[in-house]
């Protein structure tokens, strides 16, 4: 049965950039750190397994073709051996698990955001529905059916990578589902410091306007990661600062200190009785919403690329199908 608190954690550390087994043995590690000191909520940074596309960022299109085809080697595959290991893990220790993944789907990846249940079952799979710039070079686009808040053990769970939180109808969207904890996922190590400034303004504000909890993660790269990327100190510093791993209450305070820079782990207590005491003053989809004036309009189909429709059986031989 779900307390009145709950102990969250956002994680930032460096992904291994040689591929998904070193970074899934990272997440492996954290995961039984933060559960070591209490934690029964557990968020990732953005697309961490195998790790962010810097590549896609810092080199022209002309020269993304073997980092980009590499990526598709090393991605995850959902299901597969790698998201059971994660799986298994939450279901050991008893914790929820926000994970960013590179998802190839045939010859597709896509930024995927996974949450895992503290029985292990993956509780949602849904994928980022419009990639940002350079971006849109290495994933596909996410739908509808993806923005959905799910109940967990924790309670209600939602989750945006990235500029989604730009998306205010999409925002939205999670908020008319009544998210109790949002996981937000961000790269890291990237744009420089106002990326985190920006990263600090936006989790707060949602936190504000949701009158939820947000536990967010960014990534972090070493300054060898950084060197190995790109050669050329000019465009090395594209890929320094802009962390902001933070935990902020409905109230859109901080409930810890924030990790801007280095490896760690935020820990902090979410007393749930926050929740009400900000939104008996202002539900944005309750008493502070006004319906009659503006109201979202939400497709939850599944975008897909194939449609198919069986013959109707009939006992009159004119309107039988050709081929029966």
């Amino acid at each position: 049965m779900r307390t009145d608190t709950i102990r969250a954690a956002a994680v930032q550390i460096a992904p291994d950039l040689t591929g998904r087994a070193g970074t899934i043995e990272r997440v492996l590690n954290a995961i039984a750190e933060a559960a070591d000191k209490g934690a029964q909520f557990i968020v990732f940074p953005e697309t961490f397994v195998p790790y962010y596309p810097y590549f896609s960022f810092v080199l022209p299109p002309v020269q993304q073709g073997a980092p980009h085809l590499e990526l598709m080697r090393e991605a995850v595959v959902v299901p597969s051996p790698e998201t059971q290991a994660v799986a298994d893990a939450a279901r050991k220790r008893g914790v929820v698990v926000v994970l960013g993944v590179n998802e190839r789907d045939h010859g597709s990846l896509y930024n995927t955001q996974l949450i895992f249940d503290a029985d292990g079952t993956l509780a949602l799979k849904r994928r980022k529905i419009t990639p940002t710039y350079h971006e849109r070079m290495v994933w596909g686009q996410g739908d509808g059916a993806g923005l959905k808040v799910v109940d967990t053990a924790v309670g209600r769970v939602g989750a945006l990578a990235c500029w989604e939180h730009y998306n205010p109808l999409a925002r939205y969207a999670l908020m008319t589902q009544h998210e109790e904890i949002h996981a937000g996922h961000f790269p890291g190590s990237l744009v420089g410091p106002i990326f985190g400034e920006q990263i600090e303004v936006t989790m707060r504000h949602h936190a504000l306007e949701a009158g939820c909890f947000v536990v967010n993660a960014t990534g972090w790269l070493t300054e060898d990661q950084i060197t190995t990327l790109h050669p050329d100190p000019k465009l090395q510093k594209a890929m320094r600062d802009g962390c902001m791993t933070c935990i902020i209450s409905p109230e859109g305070r901080h409930l810890t200190d924030p990790i801007t820079e280095g490896e760690g782990i935020a820990i902090a207590d979410l007393d749930m009785r926050l929740i009400a005491k900000r939104k008996r003053m202002m539900d944005s989809v309750g008493h502070y919403a006004r319906p009659e004036l503006l109201s979202l309009n939400h497709d939850t189909r599944p975008a897909v690329t194939r449609h198919t429709q069986d013959a109707v059986a009939t006992d009159d031989p004119e309107e039988a199908p050709e081929n029966a």
